[in-house]
Formats: C-alpha cells, structure tokens, sequence
C-alpha cells in the first residue's frame, strides 16, 4: 500500500506527522510526502520544516491520500490551505488521485481542500470545530465529531485527531490487532491534564479566548 501524504508551507506539523507515525507502522506499507514541488516546505511555525521527497507528477496511484490542514486554512487569503483551496494543479491531483484511491482522507482543516475539490459533496465530514460552517459552504454534510467515515472518505477533526483517524484507517484496512499493536507501540493513551479538548467540553472563556486569537491571526 502506498500512502501519500500531501505537504505544502504553513501546513500544522502534527496533522501530517500523526499519521505519517500510525501508517508507517503497518508492514508493507510505504508513505510518501507529496507536494506541489520536490523539496522542503514550512510549517506554520517556521521553524520546523519537513521534505517533500515527490512531487505530484510522480505520485499518481497512491492507495491512500492524506490532506493536512493549517492556520493558514483558517483566514481568508492566507497562505496554506487558502492556497491550496484555490490551487487547481493542487485540486486535480486530488481528483485525479481519488479515481483510483481505496481511502481518501484529512486531518483539521484538510477537509476544507478536499471539498474545494468536490470530493465531499453531500458526504458526512468533519474539520476543525471552527470551520465547520465554512465546511459546509463548500458543499459537505458537516456533521463534526472526531472523525467521519462516509464511503471511502474519512476525515478527521482537528489535528490530534488525526491520529484517532488513522488507528481506525488501520483497523477498517489491515484489522484492529494491528491497529491496537501500533497504539500501544507508540504509547497512544491520551491522558490529558484538562478536560478542554473540545468547544462542548471547554469552558466559554476558554471558546471565546480561542475563537478569538483564530478570528485575529
């Protein structure tokens, strides 16, 4: 199985490296990072920056594509996602790609490029919880939730939910022992020190905080 996982600058480190980490786990699977061009792309910080070791050209049958997300996803013009939403060499591929696909996929914001992309037309999604309108004006069923199966389609809430999404790729395509070897492999048991990990859970200051530093950068 050959994973492609779609890179390009501003994307969120962890959206990719979630799963990069769970489907490099499985044998005989094989990922690739991806973009536009050969070559090392930044991520929203700056200071990290990943390789992106084919372009789209090469990759042309993967058997899953995964769509990260990115700040930049987030502000109307900005780099990012924005970019990619209106790229289209970047929409084709992915129409092109999802022809042949056993699983397309996303993580946070990603769902918003592959709906540009009109592979979510009236599918069940998710995305970030801040962009769930702006998910459903791009064509989907935005119904939230950690992650969202709809056919071949899974997208997944923000960032670290794309590790969730991927155990469960794992599980639906190879078993779940595999998928539980893996998560016990990389120590996945998420104990977090506060129960905030979502707007239903958080506190309304908390929301209002962070709706507003996303409405502000």
């Amino acid at each position: 199985m050959q994973i492609a996982i779609l890179i390009f600058d501003k994307l969120t480190a962890l959206d990719a490296i979630g799963p990069y980490e769970v489907l490099r786990s499985v044998p005989g699977w094989e990922v690739r990072f991806v973009a536009k061009s050969k070559g090392e792309v930044r991520t929203d910080s700056g200071f990290l920056g990943l390789n992106a070791d084919y372009s789209l050209e090469e990759v042309t049958e993967p058997g899953i594509v995964v769509v990260p997300g990115g700040p930049g996803s987030r502000i109307a013009g900005g780099s990012g996602n924005p970019a990619l939403i209106e790229d289209e060499e970047v929409l084709e591929w992915l129409r092109q790609v999802d022809r042949g696909t056993k699983w397309t996929t996303s993580v946070c914001t990603g769902s918003l490029v592959l709906a540009a992309a009109g592979l979510l037309n009236g599918k069940r999604a998710t995305s970030n919880w801040l962009y769930l309108e702006r998910l459903r004006e791009l064509g989907a069923d935005a119904v939230g939730g950690r992650y969202v199966e709809d056919g071949k389609t899974i997208t997944a809430a923000g960032v670290t939910a794309g590790l969730d999404m991927s155990l469960h790729l794992v599980s639906r395509e190879v078993g779940p022992e595999v998928a539980q070897a893996i998560q016990l492999g990389i120590e996945y048991d998420p104990d977090p020190p506060f129960d905030t990990g979502s707007p239903g859970k958080a506190p309304p200051e908390i929301v209002e905080l962070v709706t507003n530093f996303e409405r502000s950068t």
